[in-house]
């Protein structure tokens, strides 16, 4: 079934909460309606007035006071109907944006790595935040405006017609013409490319911006100001071009569009005199005329509103056409026959992986045809140069990317065919970087198990030697981390993981170098915490340190995407070969000493 687009795919996004949204199109019109209902009051006190010119005193006070509190009546129940109707329509559009936040923040949550890492922080942050959004002025402003609208012109022309078929057809000229001139500027070929253009340079600048404040440090440090982070600057100028193009573009078709509309009463005036011209004497006709020349100008005032409607509506409809982009991304795919693996060995059978660059068309080898076992109760250690592999290795056990060649088997059952949510309940991973929640230290380590009680979690903070330092901040597990809270060090922040993992208690555990940021004297409360961490598990670590893993089980060493040794610490340090030559290198740092 083809997707909808456009127009149609807005309607079907707010038809999520089509019965609300169906009483604020009606409250909308009947409102429309309402505030029509002074214009008809003036046009009857005119009328009251020119059939009563040559005698004024005998003008009926009573009904035009009458007609006063009708225009009084329709004005103020037009505005508590509209208000009644944006209430509607508004209720309807936070359901409907809260639920397509959810399905969009799920569906990420199913997509491989390789999607999150090809596309920009700031590309994700605006699609959830300002394009989802958007759609909210769609639905709480944009359809009960077109409603409003249309029942306004619909009734305004109606009552034009009835009263002289001919000045309503020149009122009718001018708007189409001007219409006609703003479609063609907004809806052509041009107007569609300026509007993929400005998403574009948006999010580009959005990607840039979160760039640049994460460098802010190195900015300061070596006293450069905004021009030196290259990129930020190059989208600031790529944005600045492009508005002003667009202005450029938009102005003679805007300048146009605004003349005619606002020249309705230039063409009323002449076809008017020439009516009038015929039957001088027509009391009737002149107060058609002038009513025509109260009320003309102000039919402009819809279709004032019309355009930026249509103008915002084709905002709105390239920020949904990204976000179906993210939906129509395929997620990690699931099998149909789950099967649960009773063992924890981790094996990699002529295991080939390669990053792909969809945008860039390039394709980089990680893994090239590896095979080995890391058994369960036991570590298994990754080392090796910068862009070795062993990252690849490690991500590819959750299936963060699935392979290309070969198989990677959890207790002899091939990943593939393990349920995502199980596998994800039976590893646990220590990244480098260690990423904590907006939210207190308490919350922080409960994300390892919702479902534990407080005594489970602040065992598991003793565990990972975090209790002692989280006890003297100043509200202990209730301290808020990040803005408007405190900040802790990388060393305290990994600790934090540690303790998370460790309440998570998963039979398989991969450490991308966990004691990275331990400072001299807290190195040893670290090591403790993984000894704690890992009893009983099949562990994988990422080792950066080499005196970390000298009791790992097996050493993996990894080289351009290939295992170029294995063995034990003992074996391998005696061996010539990369690992050696790593070993000698590390020993060797002690010692390094500074001269002057």
């Amino acid at each position: 079934m083809k997707k909808k687009r456009g127009l149609a795919r807005l309607f079907e996004i707010a038809g999520e909460k089509k019965n609300l949204l169906i009483l604020a199109g009606i409250l909308s019109a009947v409102s429309a309606c309402c505030m029509l209902v002074p214009f008809l009051s003036v046009y009857n006190v005119i009328n009251e007035l020119l059939q009563n010119a040559g005698d004024i005193k005998s003008v009926d006070r009573d009904y035009m006071i009458q007609w006063a509190w009708i225009a009084f009546a329709g004005l103020v129940g037009g505005l508590l109907l509209l208000y009644a109707s944006l209430m509607s329509s508004h209720l309807a559009a936070f359901r409907i944006l809260y639920g397509l936040r959810i399905k969009l923040s799920e569906h990420i949550g199913k997509l491989s790595l390789g999607y999150l890492n090809s596309t920009s922080t700031g590309t994700i942050k605006k699609t959830m935040e300002q394009n989802i959004e958007k759609i909210e002025t769609f639905i709480a402003h944009t359809i009960p405006d077109l409603v409003n609208v249309a029942t306004t012109v619909i009734v305004m022309f109606a009552i034009f017609f009835s009263l002289n078929g001919w000045m309503a057809i020149v009122c009718l000229f001018s708007i189409i013409l001007g219409i006609s001139v703003q479609f063609v500027m907004m809806f052509g070929k041009s107007g569609q490319e300026f509007m993929r253009t400005y998403f574009d340079t948006q999010e580009r600048m959005s990607a840039s911006a979160v760039q640049y404040v994460r460098g802010m440090p190195v900015v300061k440090i070596f006293g450069q100001s905004v021009h030196s982070f290259r990129q930020f600057n190059k989208e600031i100028q790529a944005y600045k071009t492009y508005a002003l193009k667009v202005c450029d573009t938009y102005q003679s078709g805007m300048v146009i569009f605004m003349v005619l509309l606002n020249s309705i009463v230039t063409f009323i005036l002449p076809a008017g005199l020439l009516i009038l011209s015929r039957e001088p004497s027509n009391i009737a006709f002149a107060a058609v005329y002038l009513f025509f020349i109260v009320l003309g100008p102000g039919v402009a005032s819809p279709f004032y509103r019309l355009s930026f409607l249509a103008q915002n509506t084709k905002t709105i409809d390239e920020g949904v056409a990204r976000i179906d982009r993210i939906f129509e991304e395929p997620p990690v795919p699931e099998t149909f026959e789950p099967k649960i693996p009773e063992s924890y060995d981790i094996t990699f059978e002529n295991v080939s992986f390669a990053y792909d660059n969809v945008k860039e068309a390039t394709r980089t080898e990680a893994l090239k045809d590896i095979s080995f076992e890391a058994h369960a109760h036991q570590i298994t250690a990754l080392v090796g140069p910068s862009g070795s592999g062993k990252s690849t290795v490690a991500n590819l056990i959750p299936r963060f990317w699935d392979v290309q060649k070969g198989e990677i088997k959890i207790g002899g059952v091939n990943i593939k065919d393990i349920p995502s949510e199980h596998l994800m309940d039976i590893v646990s991973f220590v990244f480098q970087d260690s990423f904590l929640f907006f939210d207190t230290l308490y919350e922080n380590i409960r994300v390892g198990n919702p479902n534990a009680t407080e005594e489970q979690v602040i065992t598991a903070a003793k565990a990972a030697q975090c209790d002692e330092f989280i006890r003297r901040l100043p509200d202990g597990y209730n301290t808020l981390i990040g803005e408007g809270g405190v900040y802790l060090s990388g060393g305290e922040e990994q600790r934090v993981s540690v303790a998370r993992a460790i309440l998570k208690n998963s039979p398989i555990l991969v450490l991308d170098e966990a004691t990275a940021f331990a400072d001299p004297e807290n190195e040893h409360k670290m090591q403790t915490a993984i000894q704690e961490l890992i009893k009983e598990k099949t562990v994988i670590i990422i080792a950066h340190r080499l005196s970390s893993i000298v009791s790992a089980n097996q050493i993996i060493v990894l080289k351009e995407g290939e295992i170029v040794q294995h063995g034990l610490h003992s074996q391998l340090s005696q061996t010539e070969g990369l690992y050696k030559k790593m070993w000698d290198a590390y020993t060797d740092t002690f010692q390094w000493t500074l001269v002057k």
